[in-house]
Parts: structure tokens; C-alpha cells; sequence
């Protein structure tokens, strides 16, 4: 009877591994996110400014890091940079750039200095998948891990990103961040602003508002 217990309970896990690899993050597949809108395509949604905020969750779920960036996306055809400056919370900075390439057919090639070999990826719909191995820095642990990004376009333009870092196929880390066009952060920084304001009468708001805009700028 042990001994019968013992193989179901292996069986169990062993059904479970599986199970979650196909319904969980790690099953997820380009081709299911195809018809969602809108459509994402990143010579577009990752050009120009972007404000990123985020956090870095470890083994255990609890919050290891946050962080806050600024990048700036530049394309020329279906080659682009993406430079990202780190901000973390510890007070470490972290300067990156991405170059990236279209090759048809929605796939991405990706390459940066941290990156063994290329990265491999797809958008489709609103969504983008990433491949890749990272080499941490040596104050991160010098680690080399497997990385799966996750990127969904929301209406408004942000990008929200999930991506789990493994090694030897266990999860070590995942990463949830925001990514959005400086302009839309901006323009939504002064509407709650302004919303909040219960100090100066609506009319003198209104007047206001303009020379807001100019200060801003």
C-alpha cells in the first residue's frame, strides 16, 4: 500500500508539472493572443520617451527590488534601439539598450551587450513574447538565466510587461512593470492634478490650465 501511495503521488506531481506548463504563464503562445486588440506593433509602441515603473519579485513572492526607468526607442525602417536607464530603489542605476529587429512574419530578433546570442520573439495581437539568456551584473549575482517576457498593449498606449527568470527550469524571479509614452504619463499627471485640487475654484482652473501646460513643458 505505501508503495502504491508513493507512485500516485509522483504520478500527481508529475501530471501537475505538466499541466501547469500548458494552461500556466510558460504555456502561454502567440497565436492566442491574435485577435486581440489593439494591435500592437513596436516600431510604434516602443519609440520615442517611455516612463517604466516597476517591481522584482523573488523565489518566494516576496518584493525583492522596484524600480523606476526612462527609455527611449529609435527606428529606422524595421531596426530599432531601445535605451533604458534603471533607477532602483536600493540606489544602484542600471544603463541598457536593446537593438531589436522585424524579420517578417511578426518575429522579433533582440540583442544587447547582457544577452548570450539573440533573442528570439513574436507580436501578435496586443501582445509581444520574448525570448532570451541574461547574464546578470556581478552585484545581481552574475547569474546566467532563461527570461520569458510578456508584454500586453492596453487602449490607452501603456504596456504592461511580466517576465519570469528561471534557472535550470526553476522560477528564481519575476518582473511586473509599466511601460508608457512620456506625452500620455504627462498628460495624466497633471488631469489627476487637477482633479484633486479642491483649492482653486473650477473657473480659475479652467483659466489655469493653459499656463499649466505652458510650466510643464
Amino acid at each position: 500500500m505505501p508503495d502504491f501511495l508513493l507512485l500516485l503521488v509522483i504520478c500527481l506531481v508529475i501530471a501537475w508539472a505538466f499541466l501547469s506548463r500548458r494552461i500556466s504563464f510558460a504555456g502561454q503562445r502567440p497565436d492566442d493572443y491574435a485577435e486581440t486588440t489593439p494591435v500592437v506593433d513596436i516600431r510604434q509602441n516602443l519609440s520615442g520617451p517611455l516612463a517604466c515603473e516597476g517591481v522584482i519579485y523573488g523565489p518566494t513572492g516576496r518584493v525583492n527590488s522596484r524600480f523606476v526607468a526612462e527609455m527611449t526607442g529609435q527606428w529606422d525602417g524595421d531596426e530599432g534601439r531601445l535605451a533604458e536607464h534603471f533607477h532602483y530603489a536600493g540606489g544602484n542605476e542600471q544603463h541598457r539598450e536593446w537593438r531589436l529587429t522585424l524579420v517578417g512574419d511578426g518575429r522579433i530578433q533582440a540583442e544587447a551587450d547582457d544577452i548570450i546570442g539573440a533573442g528570439q520573439g513574436w507580436q501578435s495581437g496586443a501582445t509581444v513574447m520574448l525570448r532570451y539568456r541574461i547574464r546578470l551584473p556581478e552585484n545581481a549575482g552574475g547569474w546566467t538565466l532563461d527570461v520569458t517576457d510578456w508584454m500586453y498593449l492596453l487602449d490607452n498606449g501603456t504596456i504592461i510587461n511580466r517576465s519570469q527568470f528561471r534557472k535550470f527550469g526553476v522560477k528564481v524571479a519575476e518582473l511586473v512593470a509599466t511601460m508608457r509614452p512620456v506625452e500620455a504619463h504627462a498628460k495624466a499627471t497633471r488631469l489627476e492634478s487637477t482633479a484633486t485640487d479642491t483649492s482653486t475654484p473650477p473657473a480659475a482652473r479652467r483659466i489655469l490650465r493653459p499656463f499649466d501646460r505652458t510650466e510643464a513643458a
